[in-house]
């Protein structure tokens, strides 16, 4: 009995010492393996569970949008390998010989551009492609379409118009450039900095509309009125070489051909532009159906309003068109009625805001198109005027030399309330500078005060350096004297603005402009 009872304690101890092992290791996590026998990595291998971030569920759907703009744009962008012949030049051989070398072929330029049918018709920007001999141009799937044909280009819009002999080709949908926004997402596809970085893809927002580049513009070609540069402004990364490519928004719609940076150093700097889709394909209809651009045209000069021609005429807000002159003797604004000085605020019932803005809706027109143009004019008159559009001219006008005066010498009389001093021009001197015939007097402007109204408006004359400025008219009143001047002044109010019509001579190129000036006392 004693045995059998120390058997029975012996028994139900290991029964208690089990039940305990076995909740310690559940409770200490005892692994079932030795040190030995672990693998080598800590990580799980089984299946990761997905974790959902809420609140990132929008970036990352906007990223997949990104991604599936990418993939429908790049294969319908081109990358285009433009070259020039050099003329042969003579050598001599060993033995003395002339012998002429083989014409060469050259890089012209290098750039991007994008389909816009599946027949071929390819858009870039005319300055990629306007000194080629010889267009080549590549697909994304690597494919060399050689000698393309270069169908018309445009210099005042830099747009051109290529076509590839090949069929069923990727190509974009063109949107609606008047509907961009700022702020809106942007993709710029292209080829930056040359063939390295072929078919880039960028990202950004809408940064600026109506943005006006003089740069860009040929300022030695009067044809440079004609010009319309309204681009869209995108901090979307752009550098040399994805000019003529496309700028697409978010639904993969091209809405502008990139063409353009503001940079110090030539190369990115957060400032692209791209010409507004609208334009391109305007011009584009026009290429494709006649090889050349007809632009309709009001016959007038013109330039952007400032808060002095806005109070001048009686605007509460600064927009519309100044009409600074005419073009040529048939002007058809002029025949209508309108008058120099006149501010443009409305064309066929829509609001006039900004020159770019009225030079696209003229531009859209046809020659023989009648447009109705409402101006304001000096304390807030308006009329209305029916405007029969005529065909532009947009051949280089000859320039009339700049010439001087027998004396270099000024003695100029103090207009104080202009701030400027003035001297008489006589009729001797007014032929031989070589003026038109309504500018055969006016005062020559010698000094503009630094601190006075018409610094940064009028320009000191320097005829041995070929500029020359002359005050014609104040207030449409002729003067021809400083008598003349004040007497046309007499009765201007201290803050009042003085219509200054002047004739500016600067490097043999003579220009009709109006000066609006605000007379001290006044706010500025």
């Amino acid at each position: 009995m004693k045995r059998t009872g120390a058997w029975i304690r012996f028994g139900g101890l290991v029964v208690v010492t089990a039940v305990l092992a076995v909740g310690f290791t559940s409770i200490v996590d005892i692994p079932t393996t030795s040190v030995a026998q672990r693998p080598t990595s800590f990580l799980s291998t089984a299946a990761p569970q997905q974790r959902v971030i809420p609140a990132a569920q929008p970036l990352e759907e906007l990223g997949s949008a990104f991604t599936a703009v990418a993939e429908a744009a790049r294969p319908a962008v081109v990358y285009i390998d433009g070259q020039t012949r050099q003329q042969p030049q003579q050598s001599r051989d060993p033995f003395g010989m002339f012998r002429n070398q083989q014409r060469q072929q050259t890089l012209c330029g290098d750039g991007s551009g994008f389909i816009i049918s599946d027949d071929g018709y390819i858009l870039t920007n005319n300055h990629v492609v306007q000194d080629c001999d010889r267009v080549d141009v590549r697909l994304f799937d690597q494919r060399i379409l050689q000698r393309a044909t270069i169908v018309g280009r445009d210099r005042l819009t830099d747009v051109a118009v290529l076509k590839v002999d090949e069929t069923d080709l990727p190509y974009l949908s063109l949107g609606d450039s008047d509907s961009v926004s700022v702020g809106q997402w942007v993709v710029a596809v292209g080829n930056p900095l040359g063939d390295a970085f072929s078919f880039t893809v960028t990202a950004g927002i809408v940064s600026g509309r109506g943005r006006r580049l003089e740069g860009l513009r040929d300022l030695s070609d009067p044809a440079n009125g004609l010009s319309i540069h309204d681009f869209i402004q995108t901090d979307a990364a752009i550098n040399r070489g994805n000019s003529g490519g496309p700028l697409v928004n978010i639904r993969g719609e091209v809405i502008g051909i990139n063409s353009a940076i503001a940079s110090e150093t030539g190369f990115y700097a957060g400032y692209g532009f791209a010409i507004p889709i609208n334009l391109a394909r305007n011009v584009a209809d026009q290429l494709i159906a006649s090889g050349r651009v007809t632009r309709a045209q009001l016959g007038v000069r013109i330039g952007e309003v400032n808060q002095e021609i806005a109070d001048y005429v009686g605007l509460n807000e600064i927009r519309g068109v100044l009409l600074s002159g005419f073009n040529g003797e048939d002007s058809p604004a002029e025949q209508a009625g309108l008058r120099p000085n006149d501010v443009i605020v409305e064309l066929d019932g829509q609001v006039v805001h900004y020159v770019a803005q009225l030079q696209q809706i003229v531009g859209f027109k046809r020659p023989g198109e009648y447009v109705e143009v409402t101006v304001l004019r000096r304390g807030g008159d308006q009329s209305n005027h029916r405007v029969r559009l005529t065909e532009a001219d947009t051949e280089p006008v000859r320039t009339l030399a700049a010439a001087e005066p027998e004396t270099s010498e000024f003695n100029g009389s103090s207009v104080e309330r202009l701030g400027v001093s003035v001297e008489p021009l006589d009729r001797r001197s007014a032929t031989q500078l070589g003026l038109p015939r309504n500018v055969e007097s006016g005062l020559a402007v010698v000094e503009v005060d630094e601190d006075g109204p018409a610094q940064g408006k009028l320009a000191p004359s320097s005829p041995r350096q070929g500029r020359l400025e002359i005050i014609t008219h104040v207030n449409e009143r002729r003067v021809n004297s400083v008598d003349d001047l004040e007497e046309a002044m007499r009765d201007i109010e201290n803050g009042d603005v003085v219509l200054v019509q002047s004739v500016l001579i600067m490097d043999g190129n003579i220009t009709d402009r109006p000066v609006f000036i605000r007379t001290p006392g006044g706010r500025r």
